[in-house]
């Protein structure tokens, strides 16, 4: 499995399947707070990433591959840019 708890922080690794996508809703269903860390994510399945977008839990890294850092992560922001952004001024 691609998905794992780690204390509050739900890790996916490698290439997250559909079968990923069950746990993934449940630790986020169970704790709204925790952080998603995409940092060895591979690829993820359409549904993983529905949760992802439907919930839009707190992110960190931006994935293993080009395609992940260049399209999936930036989707997944949008509508954050504004929180991350630094104070102008």
């Amino acid at each position: 499995m691609s998905v794992r708890l780690d204390g509050d922080v739900i890790v996916l690794e490698g290439p997250c399947r559909v079968e990923d996508a069950e746990p993934l809703l449940g630790y986020l269903q169970a704790d709204r707070s925790r952080i998603v860390d995409l940092t060895e994510a591979e690829h993820l399945h359409a549904a993983v990433l529905q949760i992802l977008m439907a919930l839009r839990p707190a992110l960190r890294g931006s994935g293993r591959n080009s395609f992940m850092r260049d399209w999936i992560t930036p989707a997944l922001m949008t509508g954050r840019a504004a929180d991350m952004a630094p104070p102008r001024g």
